[in-house]
This record gives C-alpha cells, sequence and structure tokens, in this order.
C-alpha cells in the first residue's frame, strides 16, 4: 500500500496529540488545603470539629483524598496563636478557618489576602474583622453567635427555674467584644423580673476560684456564665465542679457543658455552626470572594437539661421546660 507523505503528517499529528491528552489526563488534581485555628486542645474542641468535617462530607469533600486540612491548636495557649497562624500563611492553604475570636484576630494579623471564615464570633464588627454583616468587605467572612441577644432569655430560664430567684452572678469577661451588650441584656432582663445582678469580670483561669467565692459571699442564688475564649472553652471542669459544689443552678452558652456535667446551656449550637462554615469553604474554594458573602446569624438554638446535675443540687426541673428542651440528659 502506497502512503503518501500527507498521510504520515496526519498520522504524525494524531500521534502528538494522543500523548497530549494522555500528559494532560496525568496532570494530578490540585487538592484544596485548608487550616484549622483554634486556642484550646482539639479534644476540648472534638464537637466542632467534628461538625467541620460532617458539613464538608455533605458537600462531597473527603478529608485526606480531596480536601487536606491542616489542624492547629494553641493547647490554651493565647501566645501561641500568632505562629500558628504564620505557620498557616506560610503552608499556603487555600482558607483558613478560625474557632473564635482570638484566632481570628491572629489569622487578620497574618495575612490579608488568604480567606479566613470565622466558624464563629460574638460580633465580627465591633472586633474589627468585618465592616458590616451584610457586607464584610475584607478577607474575612463566617458566622456570628449573636451571643449578647440571647442573654436575658438564659436569666429567663434561670428564673424558670428558680421561681423564687431574686439575685443572680453573672460571671463574664469584659474584655471580649460583646461583653457590655450581653450585660445591658441581662440588666434590663433582670428588671423587668426584680432580679439583682452581681457582676464578676473572669479574665484569667486564676479568677474562677475567686469569683465563686465571691458570689458566695453576696448570696448569689444561682451563676448565669458569659465568660468567653479559651478562659470559658479551657476551665470546663474546674467550672463545673466549683457549681455543683456550691449547690447553685447554672446556666451556660453551649451544650458541651451540660454534657460534662453542667445543669443547662441555651445558645447557639456550635457544631452546627461549624457544619456552616463548610458552607463558606465550599463557596471561596468555587470563586466566590469573603467580601461578597454576607456573616450569617445561628439558626438553630438549643436548651439542653442535664438531670443528673440537677438531682446533686437537689433541684427539680419543672415540666414546662423540659417539655421545650432540645435534650435531656438523665
Amino acid at each position: 500500500m502506497k502512503v503518501t507523505g500527507k498521510k504520515v503528517a496526519l498520522a504524525f499529528c494524531a500521534l502528538l496529540l494522543s500523548f497530549s491528552f494522555s500528559a494532560d489526563a496525568q496532570q494530578p488534581t490540585k487538592v484544596p488545603r485548608i487550616g484549622y485555628l483554634v486556642v484550646v486542645s482539639l479534644s476540648a474542641n472534638a464537637d466542632r470539629n467534628e461538625g467541620f468535617r460532617q458539613g464538608l462530607r455533605e458537600l462531597g469533600y473527603v478529608e485526606g483524598k480531596n480536601i487536606f486540612i491542616e489542624w492547629r491548636s494553641g493547647d490554651g495557649k493565647l501566645d501561641r496563636m500568632p505562629m500558628l497562624a504564620a505557620e498557616l500563611v506560610q503552608l499556603k492553604v487555600d482558607v483558613i478557618v478560625t474557632a473564635g475570636q482570638v484566632p481570628t484576630r491572629s489569622a487578620k494579623a497574618a495575612t490579608s489576602t488568604i480567606p479566613i471564615v470565622m466558624a464563629q464570633d460574638a460580633d465580627p464588627v465591633a472586633n474589627g474583622f468585618v465592616a458590616s454583616l451584610g457586607r464584610p468587605d475584607g478577607n474575612i467572612t463566617g458566622l456570628s453567635t449573636l451571643a449578647p441577644e440571647i442573654s436575658g432569655k438564659q436569666l429567663e430560664l434561670l428564673k424558670e427555674i428558680v421561681p423564687k430567684l431574686s439575685r443572680v452572678a453573672v460571671l463574664r469577661t469584659s474584655t471580649q467584644a460583646g461583653d457590655a451588650k450581653s450585660l445591658d441584656e441581662i440588666k434590663r432582663a433582670a428588671e423587668a423580673m426584680k432580679v439583682q445582678v452581681q457582676s464578676l469580670d473572669v479574665l484569667s483561669p486564676k479568677d474562677i476560684e475567686t469569683v465563686f467565692r465571691a458570689a458566695a459571699k453576696e448570696r448569689a442564688e444561682a451563676f448565669l456564665w458569659r465568660v468567653s475564649g479559651s478562659v470559658g472553652r479551657g476551665q470546663r471542669t474546674q467550672v463545673i465542679e466549683l457549681a455543683t459544689k456550691s449547690r447553685r443552678p447554672a446556666i451556660y452558652n453551649v451544650q458541651v457543658w451540660v454534657e460534662e456535667g453542667g445543669l443547662m446551656s441555651y445558645g447557639a449550637n456550635s457544631a452546627d455552626l461549624d457544619r456552616r462554615a463548610a458552607t463558606y469553604v465550599d463557596k471561596i474554594l468555587k470563586g466566590a470572594k469573603p467580601a461578597d458573602l454576607p456573616v450569617e446569624q445561628p439558626k438553630k438554638f438549643d436548651l439542653i437539661v442535664n438531670l443528673n446535675a440537677a438531682k446533686q443540687i437537689d433541684l427539680t426541673i419543672p415540666p414546662n421546660v423540659l417539655a421545650r428542651a432540645d435534650r435531656v440528659i438523665k
């Protein structure tokens, strides 16, 4: 068979094209790398970590396969945050997810270009992380906990389980953004219920025993725990033990306190916030800019009651409270 020059040329071109397709097919797909930054230990943050993983799975991401997560924990040491944030920037992660105000501030200081997703923040506008909830106008977006707005409801719940409540100790962190709004909300609710408020500041772990002694001295009949940040999350066992020893009811923001022996919690579901943070990561990986993604507020608020804890302080939880509870631990 006679082979013409034209046929040889066409065959050669086809061969080159097949090599090109083969090479393209062998090019590895870039796997996104996410940095997750938290102050407390990863074990103390386990419920939120799993919430974030769940959110990613729902969106089709499998850790270690089509997405990598660089987990970074300060193990309760605030001074480690800047170093860990800088480490994630050096790794050139695609997105940094922050679990709390201190990690967000550290990440903000470390980069103005890598997108940052707040898994939760009490007041991101007051903290200077975003220009407004509707228009973040920077490289940071995510979720707000709306913490100040639920403080009055927490006091109402204490009043329901202790109808004769006349004095409550509010344990708080005055240096945290949103704290003043939260205290104002509590005082307004307290005035309507004729309850006196004893405000006690907790700025470090060493203050915890001191404020509990001060509350006992002033004959506080219940505790409203509003301490935020690593002090709040890192000292759960001590706080729960002191509240139980005092034989006074206490209400917290997050359900993990109740799971570990606390009496009652009411607040945004923290694991759900982390789960929803994954949707921000997904949108950013697909090309969205943080500046164009409004900060969302909580959609799920949970009331959790621990009947074992109630029994330890000889407290009977009214049936109407139990009927409204999202979960009752027996």
